[in-house]
């Protein structure tokens, strides 16, 4: 299978070479050529086994330069025993009748991002060794508040990588930035920047593609990667969630082989619920991908009217991880969706870039229709939403689960749709337990420091806390620093040492 730019048809390359770079030289990013069509025998086949097995042969469908034992050894490394607290790696709770949410936060930085960032770094090492074996791969990231933590935590101590990672100084959880401010290891940096995340994007993307960076990285035998969903190595692995969690549903009895599903997903920059799409391509049976977005609902508007427009108010949000008002994983659907024209992806992100918006054909617009719902939810709602799961159901959801769950609530009213649906959830509530605590108590807000209130949601919810968040109380940041934009390459160089 080979990879093309979402900006340039002519490009070709290897999955391991789309893995290496992280983002195509013309600033597109990588997409497959062809997608592979999975049948309900291949369905059947991935009935009763574990969560290995399934991620093994989905991902050989898109890996086709890794060999088999490849493979093996970096599906096998990232799923171990012991990396997440659950045996199923992905399970699904029954949250009602039809309806069950899918965690994805049962790994080692209690966010979803941790399905892909515990694979990357195996896949992008592999990847590494078949095309750039001299250079050392600087990892450039830019945070909401989970894939950062996510990306140190996997890339810690990898050999002939470095990491650094940028989050919005006021943008993330409390719990989230000790995450990342506290990581061990030799070759991480972290920084925050004064800005909100599409700053840190677009800085980590104008750096990638500075030609000045670039040559003098290429001096010191150093070469650019990301661990942000732009990276097609990001965004695999989280397909094979979707199509094991299809198939959780046939065991446990909630449908058949071949019956369809309903995928909701809470999403910013389109990672996620892109990842659902594919499944949906490559043969899924999922009528409806629902996005659910906060209040900085640019991704709702879309999809109601074929507008895409970033310029409006910014919200500060209690689902952080959402904040975000440039989507870059939309670039791969529109380049889907318009027959793979290059030149109108490029028109488009142009006007994104200069005019802070763009307007898609009628034709593109219709498939989007056709494909998604969406919907959006602010603090209000988000806060009541987590009380009204906690007492109904006695189970405790993260802020952005909440958005998610409550932009299902309003489709079902709206459209009457009872099709069995899977909701991602994203996040350990722990990761946000002021929010989640103000919640479960009615709205009242806590005093307390945020560790005295990870206790008091203990003691209020019955849940437990995830002994890696608990201990971050006894450790002391490494990392204090904070910059602005346009100083975000000097930073990235000072971390180098060139």
């Amino acid at each position: 299978m080979l990879y093309t730019s979402t900006r340039d048809r002519s490009v070709s390359v290897t999955s391991a070479e789309a893995i290496a770079c992280g983002i195509s030289k013309d600033g597109g990013l990588f997409v497959p050529m062809e997608l592979p069509h999975i049948d309900g025998e291949f369905i059947n086949s991935l009935l009763g086994v574990d969560y290995i097995t399934r991620a093994e042969k989905v991902l050989s469908l898109f890996l086709t330069d890794y060999s088999e034992d490849e493979i093996d050894y970096c599906v096998s490394g990232a799923y171990a025993d012991g990396k997440f607290s659950s045996k199923k790696v992905a399970p699904l709770k029954t949250l009602a009748e039809g309806v069950a949410v899918l965690e994805l936060w049962r790994g080692p930085t209690c966010a979803f991002k941790d399905m892909a960032l515990q694979l990357l770094p195996y896949l992008l090492t592999v990847a590494a060794k078949k095309t750039v074996a001299d250079k050392t791969i600087v990892i450039l990231v830019a945070t909401s508040g989970d894939t950062g933590k996510a990306a140190l935590e996997g890339f810690k101590d990898v050999d002939k990588t470095k990491i650094m990672v940028f989050y919005p100084n006021d943008g993330v959880s409390p719990m989230q930035k000790l995450q990342m401010t506290t990581q061990e290891g030799g070759n991480v940096g972290v920084c925050a920047i004064n800005g909100n995340f599409d700053d840190a994007q677009s800085g980590v993307k104008a750096i990638f593609t500075n030609p000045e960076v670039i040559k003098k990285l290429d001096e010191n035998g150093m070469m650019f990667s990301s661990a942000n969903s732009i990276n097609w190595g990001r965004l695999v692995p989280q397909i094979v969630y979707y199509i094991s969690a299809y198939c959780d549903m046939i065991e446990n009895g909630t449908i058949n082989n071949g019956d369809e599903i309903n995928v909701v997903v809470p999403t910013g920059n389109f990672g996620n619920i892109l990842a659902a799409y594919y499944a949906k391509k490559m043969g899924v049976p999922i009528r409806k991908l629902i996005c659910a977005s906060n209040s900085n609902n640019v991704l709702t508007d879309f999809f109601s009217d074929g507008k895409y427009d970033r310029n409006r108010k910014f919200y500060t949000t209690e689902s952080p991880s959402m904040d975000i008002l440039i989507s870059s994983n939309l670039e791969r659907l529109l380049f889907h969706l318009s027959g793979e024209n290059d030149e109108l992806v490029r028109k488009w992100m142009s006007s994104l870039s200069g005019e802070g918006r763009y307007v898609v054909t009628e034709e593109v617009k219709n498939q989007i229709f056709e494909l998604f719902a969406a919907g959006c939810c602010n603090d209000d709602e988000t806060n009541d939403t987590i009380e009204k799961c906690f007492n109904n159901s006695g189970y405790l959801i993260d802020t952005h689960t909440a958005v998610a769950v409550k932009v299902y609530n309003d489709y079902v009213q709206k459209t009457g749709d009872k099709t069995p649906t899977v909701i991602a959830s994203t996040a350990n509530p722990y990761k946000f337990s002021a929010s989640v605590l103000k919640a479960i108590s009615g709205g009242e807000p806590c005093d307390a420091d945020e560790f005295q209130q990870v206790e008091l949601l203990i003691e209020k919810s019955g849940a437990q806390c995830p002994e890696q968040l608990s201990s971050l109380k006894e450790k002391m940041p490494r990392f204090t620093s904070c910059c602005n934009k346009e100083d975000m390459a000097r930073v990235v160089y000072d971390m180098l040492g060139i």
